[in-house]
């Protein structure tokens, strides 16, 4: 019975420090973007059944998406500086509503950059998986692994370990993929180009893109 007892207390913290994490977070700073974005959906409602793109500034400032993969309907709902817990917490009003087929998810470059661990972020992707298979059951995610950049080099280790965690989670796991993108900006020197960077070095320019959609394509034009 006390080993019951200290395993109850110690889910019981797990659970609280869920919810703290939960309430603390300041999910009001995306409401003009979620708004715009439901107000765009009903003067011109996505199709059902689409490709979703969601998560943070790299799908958000993915201008061309539409264009680099012409032979699917794409629906990108980045929105830059969110994390993890963001797409999860907006689910309900800019994933579920369009009943996607497949989702590309990317996203967990800020959380890293906030301070959390290579783990805490993972379990907030295990959290958004969890919650978009209670609704769309069928429908396929894929991570889209992270990549290093100039500006945040200093968390490079950090970013290789998600990747690791999430790479060997989707192995074990039906339905999820994962795409590994960490070579994609790498030069001779080990170190990300500078000519596939926008000025601030962190995120990509066209050319940059085009490695990205090129990395992609076989999985999203499947």
């Amino acid at each position: 019975m006390k080993a019951l007892s200290i395993v109850g207390l110690v889910l019981f913290a797990g659970l609280r420090s869920a919810w703290s994490a939960e309430t603390n977070h300041n999910f009001a700073k995306w409401e003009k973007e979620i708004s715009a974005f439901e107000a765009g959906d009903k003067t011109n409602p996505p199709p059902k059944g689409a490709v979703l793109f969601i998560g943070s500034s790299t799908i958000r400032l993915w201008k061309t998406l539409a264009q680099d993969f012409p032979s699917v309907k794409v629906i990108n709902r980045g929105f830059g500086g969110s994390e993890i817990v963001d797409s999860t917490h907006f689910a309900e009003r800019i994933i579920f509503p369009y009943e996607p087929s497949r989702i590309f998810f990317r996203a967990g470059g800020n959380d890293l950059a906030a301070g959390k661990s290579a783990e805490e972020v993972f379990s907030d992707y295990k959290d958004f998986v969890a919650n978009v298979r209670q609704r769309l059951p069928k429908a396929e995610i894929t991570f889209i692994g992270w990549n290093p950049t100039i500006a945040r080099w200093s968390q490079v280790e950090k970013e290789k370990a998600l990747n690791a965690l999430v790479k060997q989670y989707v192995e074990q796991s039906h339905g999820l993929k994962y795409i590994d993108t960490y070579s994609l900006p790498i030069g001779a020197d080990g170190k990300p180009r500078a000519e596939l960077f926008m000025p601030d070095k962190l995120h990509f320019n066209a050319e940059g893109y085009k490695l990205l959609a090129a990395r992609l394509r076989p999985y999203v034009e499947k």
